[in-house]
């Protein structure tokens, strides 16, 4: 293979980069007399490596390993921001060759450059594979396959280059409202461990950095609202909300992305406690910190520490944070005025580019920066990945409830079925997807799988919107409309501020619109745009009118000639809501201003309806009164920013649903949702299925649940409360000072932590408890057997009480699980090996302890469903072994 000498610098580079024959043999360091400086030097120690580099960088070069950006700088930079998300593999792949040339090429040192991107569920790189969303992953309860999941995402997401992924949120959910449950693995510190360690070993084996966040408890603000201020205890903070990113930490991490929000008054992005007292010190992390997006610019305008953007360079770097992402505001100027003027040592930066440095050769960076773009479109999204993704959501689906085992349906019986709903024909991913080369819905997956011959009908019913209905076309008139015509015209612009002439002019007919993180046209910027829409509003009837506004970022509504809603700045999906009384046979001036930021953009436009049900729903509820039986597809809005304050599901959904009951026929409601809903309807409807953000094959694995083709075996990773006024609310609590029930309503929860029915039935027997004092272990055995006619999987949940101890204990907390898969009159023997670390609390000095005394063993289909129940003892011997 031929190579080109660089012009001057220090390294051979391939001419083929960006094609096939790219492989690590090729890529050999040798600086321009024909040796090898010993940071290149791959035999060395990595210490000594980084130590080498460092000396000879001069400041400006150890800054721009600081940074973050979408381009490289004179002195390089220490990581690129998404800069392949919209490319297909090959391309992807392609470009980070490139960027790892000019890194290489283009600097003194030639030092190669960090690509990161998110890969929650899937490489969000365009035409990877889609998992079901992170909390679907932990409904599975399954360690092995979370395992073949992590790498398969790992694989691909090396495949293109990127070599730093912003995942696992490892964060724990106590209150259902925060918008970001659908990222994490639910509200337990046993299972989180779990699944995010196995993530973060996946990735370490690829050579790819894993990041869990958001370090930490950044979803457990007042109110169910994520990375508000945080006032808990270090108790706390040390039993439930650290133990997840401890455990990632030790299984390889070797990045973590300190939360937005303040832990008792001191934001986590200048938290020298959380960033270097215990993530180094006591948990020898040796990767880097990495800020969440503008969270460093935060500790200056948001928490306001400081009074300057040297001081918070300042705070920031010598608390810990050592890389500020996604584009340099502080680590850039200000840092190094912050430097110069002698705030800040050179020595401290020193400790942070070597934190960088270190996880660069540690994952082979310099050895091994390029990738094969042939191999990376062979593997990303291939068959073999899509079977993998099939499985997961197969595994992921909870049966909430099947009264009267209405499911699995009959396909011999099934002449006719009604799809209903806003999620019937389509796939909601979740938070940080890419865009999947292909999608299944619940519609497709119900046709494909239905007998030859059944009528398969569909309406969607209703659409999903925050407020309660969008104004209907037939109230909207447009500026010098023709006759008929109806809608708003709207003139959309590239830029936020409505400047210059418009690059888009149309008619649309409802302000209803959920782009996500796309564009209204293809002539429109992804982020940075702004629409006008401008026309009149003909109420139907004389009345109050509630209206609703729902968007994400900034807003202007004028109602004849007066503004109503001024809301111009950038923020997360908020509704603002107004009150107006409106006369039939009037026209209303009307004129709406919105822009984007970045990320999500969502217009909404809607009113509260009163009398008859919206028309869609009356379709939807005719088309379904002459089927065998309906499938109601219903949905939420959530996510980054979209914290939610009721439960109840949005729009008419809710009217959909009692419209389909009141038709009698048989009625199952899917969910696909990241988190709980609540609502009288969920008393009436015989079968629920919780189906998460279900992934590319979600439709298919859906249907094989409702036809019986597979046998659900999910089970609910977070507590699903009866009714909001309940949250937060989680299984493993302390022993209440008085009482647990409200005057109005118990305060037991609708459906209990591990929660998940089956078509068939399991039975456990055969318990027996062996204390091995010597060994400083407790072997927990028992049987479970499949007593239905089924083939089933039956997810079997460990709990451990300490019925008195130095400090209130929970009332449980999980300690195992295991799925075993059954086929019916089948047994399997359940062996659990408890350790002292299972058996240990924090003392009242906060020392880790275990403590002699009686342990109680629970066991059963989940936190409420208990089928054995044993005591042991612990000595003083098994205390001293341990």
């Amino acid at each position: 293979m031929t190579t080109k000498v660089s012009s001057g610098k220090r390294r051979f580079i391939p001419q083929s980069v960006g094609r096939k024959d790219i492989y690590h043999d090729d890529w050999i360091d040798f600086n321009k007399n024909g040796k090898m400086d010993p940071f290149e030097n791959p035999r060395l120690p990595v210490a000594e490596r980084v130590d080498d580099l460092i000396r000879r960088m001069a400041l400006e070069e150890k800054v721009a390993q600081l940074q973050a950006s979408r381009e490289l700088g004179e002195h390089g930079v220490g990581n690129l921001t998404h800069v392949t998300r919209d490319l297909p593999p090959r391309e992807g792949a392609e470009k980070a060759n490139e960027y790892q040339v000019r890194s290489i090429e283009n600097t003194r040192l030639g030092i190669p450059v960090i690509i990161h991107d998110e890969c929650l569920h899937g490489c969000v790189a365009k035409l990877s594979t889609s998992f079901p969303q992170a909390i679907g992953l932990a409904a599975t309860f399954d360690a092995d396959l979370m395992y073949e999941v992590s790498k398969v995402i790992a694989n691909e997401t090396r495949s293109r280059g990127i070599r730093q992924c912003l995942s696992p949120v490892v964060n724990i959910v106590r209150d259902v409202r925060a918008g970001r449950t659908e990222e994490s693995f639910g509200e337990d510190p046993f299972l989180t461990s779990i699944m995010g360690s196995i993530f973060c070993k996946a990735m370490r084996e690829e050579g790819v950095v894993a990041t869990p966040k958001h370090y930490a408890a950044n979803f457990v603000g007042d109110g169910g609202r994520d990375s508000n201020e945080i006032h808990l205890s270090e108790r706390i903070l040390r039993e439930v909300f650290l133990p997840g990113f401890e455990a990632c930490v030790r299984a390889g991490a070797l990045s973590i992305m300190p939360a937005y929000n303040s832990i008792d008054g001191v934001p986590c992005s200048c938290n020298k406690w959380l960033l270097t007292d215990i993530l180094r010190k006591e948990w020898g992390f040796e990767g880097f910190a990495v800020s969440d997006y503008g969270s460093v610019t935060g500790i200056l305008q948001n928490h306001h520490v400081c009074g300057s953007p040297e001081e918070a360079a300042k705070l920031a770097l010598e608390a810990g944070m050592d890389v500020e992402l996604p584009f340099t505001n502080i680590y850039g100027e200000p840092l190094l005025q912050a430097i110069k003027k002698g705030l800040i040592a050179e020595e401290t930066v020193d400790a942070a580019v070597r934190n960088v440095l270190r996880a660069k050769f540690l994952i082979g960076l310099f050895e091994d920066p390029f990738v094969d773009p042939e191999e990376a479109h062979k593997t990303c999204n291939c068959e073999k990945h899509a079977k993998v993704a099939l499985e997961a959501e197969r595994k992921a689906i909870v049966l909430l409830k099947n009264e009267g085992g209405m499911l699995p349906l009959d396909k011999g019986k099934m002449k006719s079925i009604a799809v209903i709903g806003p999620l019937s024909d389509e796939v909601k991913l979740g938070g940080y997807s890419g865009v999947p080369p292909r999608l299944v819905t619940v519609l497709e997956g119900i046709k494909r799988i239905a007998r030859p011959g059944t009528k398969v009908l569909h309406a969607k019913g209703c659409p999903i919107v925050v407020g309660k209905h969008p104004i209907p076309s037939e109230c909207l008139v447009p500026p010098n409309a023709e006759p008929g015509q109806h809608g708003l015209r709207g003139e959309y612009f590239n830029n936020p501020d409505l400047s210059g002439e418009p690059v888009h002019v149309r008619t649309d007919s409802q302000i209803d619109f959920d782009w996500g993180y796309g564009s209204p046209d293809p002539r429109i910027h992804v982020d940075h745009f702004s629409v006008r829409w401008a026309g009149k509003l003909a109420p139907p009837e004389t009345r109050h009118y509630e209206i609703s506004l729902s968007t994400d970022d900034g807003v202007r509504f004028w109602l004849d000639g007066q503004l109503l809603v001024d809301a111009w700045r950038a923020r997360s999906l908020t509704t603002d809501v107004f009150r107006v009384k409106l006369e039939a046979g009037r026209q209303y001036d009307v004129k709406l201003e919105y822009f984007e930021h970045v990320a999500t953009a969502i217009a909404q436009l809607s009113w509260d309806l009163k009398g008859k049900p919206p028309t869609g729903v009356s379709e939807a509820a005719r088309l379904a009164s002459g089927c065998d039986v309906a499938v109601i597809a219903v949905g939420v809005i959530e996510g980054e920013g979209m914290d939610r304050a009721g439960l109840e599901l949005p729009g008419a959904q809710e009217e959909l649903i009692e419209a389909i009951l009141e038709t009698g026929m048989p009625t199952i409601v899917v969910l696909m949702t990241g988190s709980a809903v609540t609502g009288e309807w969920i008393k009436r409807v015989p079968a629920i299925v919780q189906a998460w953000y279900p992934g590319q094959e979600g439709g298919t694995a859906i249907a094989e649940v409702l036809f019986g083709e597979q046998n659900p075996g999910g089970r609910l990773p977070f507590t699903w409360p009866r009714y909001v006024g309940q949250l937060p609310l989680y299984y493993n609590h302390k022993p209440t000072g008085r009482g647990y029930n409200y005057v109005d309503m118990s305060g037991d929860p609708l459906f209990p932590f591990g929660h998940g029915l089956s078509y068939t039935r399991f039975e456990y027997s055969n318990f027996r408890i062996s204390v091995k004092d010597l060994e400083g272990k407790v072997d927990v055995d028992f049987d479970v057997r499949n007593i239905g006619d089924r083939d089933g999987e039956e997810v079997v949940q460990l709990y451990i009480h300490d019925p008195v101890g130095s400090v209130a204990r929970p009332v449980k907390e999980l300690k195992r699980f295991k799925r075993p898969r059954l086929r019916p009159k089948e047994s399997v023997a359940i062996n659990f090996a408890l350790t002292s670390a299972d058996l240990s609390l924090l003392d009242q000095a906060l020392r880790r302890d275990v403590e002699p005394g009686d342990f109680e063993v629970i066991v059963g289909a989940s936190s409420a469903d208990v089928r054995l129940r044993k005591t042991f003892t612990l000595t003083e011997g098994f205390r001293a072994s341990s």
